[in-house]
């Protein structure tokens, strides 16, 4: 009895996973967790927390092991003259330095660092916007083909159906054999039509999984992607992709603040001991220590700092340009979006319109089928008419998902 209980519970299971693996959250997911570019993206991050940790490990006391080893020989009176030389010098030390930077000058390298974080962020966020939209547009055209594949086959039954009958029809001479050739014709048609479809649906399930990085050759049928239009009331400025040239502006005035922490005067303090001499003198005396600083005063670097605030403000007005321009096209955009849904949504209620008229219509002539009042012809020709509505009720349906999908993504 317990076995049996563990397995009704594993089979379950095996159900519920097997049915989170047809629906487009599932694909996403995959997408953006199977994403070498992402994953990138999050080593860049650790690399720019490391690179704080450099800034400032570099403000602690450097300590370095310094030995100096020379001889230089005056043979018969020719060699390097002993007041520069003195002859030979051996030297073994242990030196201390640090540089001593202020606090402004510090925070704005911790600054340029984390505006760089930042943006690697951001870039992370668009890329996986990215992502998510090129996963569920390749999901949306899947399912319409999976649409278009089950309705053809419901109408390809449908016509397996009538062929008995109006074969005996046919041979009781109630149908011509030239009108049942047609019908026959219409049927192979429909045959090769569903034919076509499978491959067509089996080749973009595999190209939706190639995308996720998911391994696997199976399609089952996708689940419908339920998507609604987001609040486009919302603030732009609030979204990644403007956040992107907030950054910028933020990495230029950091720019700016750096070129002028260059100009200040530099500090650096030093302490060494150990053994330094010349062995010319009591060598065995020559222990000792030294302390000192080092002061560095800029003075005139050939008008360097004038060109690079004049680089910077050329970079600024280009990206005063690109903001601009960008929020231009990205309301002409939205506005364009918003007029193909209501003509897309307008066109699927005509065309659902049409197909209720012609469901009904095909009812009646089945029942007239069964006793010839209908020609033949007349029948064919309203199965091609529901063929072609139902058709283009699949299109439209996956172009107006098509269109909330990138109206998601500019809003998110």
């Amino acid at each position: 009895m317990n076995r049996f209980i563990i397995f009704c519970l594993c089979l379950l299971a095996g159900i519920n996973s097997w049915g989170q693996k047809n629906t487009l959250d599932y694909f996403l997911e995959q997408a953006v967790t199977n994403s070498p570019l992402l994953k990138d993206y999050q080593g860049q991050l650790l690399s720019f927390s490391l690179d704080s940790q450099i800034i400032r490990a570099a403000l602690r006391p450097q300590v370095n092991g310094i030995s100096i080893n020379s001889y230089a020989p005056v043979i018969h009176g020719y060699g390097y003259d002993e007041a520069i030389t003195n002859g030979a010098q051996l030297s073994a030390l242990i030196q201390v330095s640090k540089d001593l930077q202020s606090n402004k000058t510090i925070a704005s390298k911790i600054r340029d660092l984390q505006i760089q974080g930042k943006s690697i962020t951001n870039t992370s966020k668009i890329s996986q916007q990215d992502l998510r939209k090129a996963i569920a547009d390749q999901y949306i055209i899947t399912y319409g083909e999976q649409l278009q594949l089950d309705f053809n086959t419901h109408i390809t039954d449908l016509l397996v159906g009538e062929d008995s009958l109006l074969r005996k029809l046919t041979r009781d001479n109630v149908y011509k054999q030239t009108d049942y050739l047609s019908f026959t014709v219409t049927l192979q048609q429909q045959l090769l039509t569903n034919a076509q479809l499978n491959i067509q649906y089996v080749t973009d399930y595999l190209q939706l999984n190639y995308l996720a990085g998911i391994m696997d050759t199976l399609t089952p049928a996708l689940q419908e992607p339920f998507l609604s239009i987001s609040s486009m009331t919302s603030d732009f400025t609030n979204t990644i992709f403007y956040q992107q040239y907030v950054l910028d502006s933020l990495k230029l005035v950091n720019d700016r603040s750096l070129i002028d922490l260059t100009y200040r005067p530099k500090f650096n303090l030093f302490a060494d001991a150990g053994y330094n001499s010349s062995l010319a003198y009591l060598p065995y005396k020559n222990f000792g220590t030294s302390v000192g600083v080092n002061l560095t005063i800029p003075i005139y670097d050939g008008r360097q700092k004038k060109l690079q605030y004049s680089k910077i403000d050329i970079q600024e007005r280009t990206r005063l340009t690109k903001r601009d321009f960008f929020l231009q096209q990205h309301q002409q955009q939205i506005m364009q979006l918003m007029k193909q849904l209501k003509a897309t949504e307008q066109l699927i209620s005509q065309v659902n319109k049409q197909i209720r008229y012609t469901e009904a219509l095909i009812t009646a002539s089945e029942k007239l089928l069964a006793t010839g009042d209908i020609r033949l012809t007349d029948f064919i020709l309203t199965l091609n008419n529901y063929f072609t509505a139902k058709n283009l009720l699949a299109e439209n349906y996956v172009s107006r998902l098509k269109i909330l999908n990138q109206l998601n993504y500019w809003d998110r």
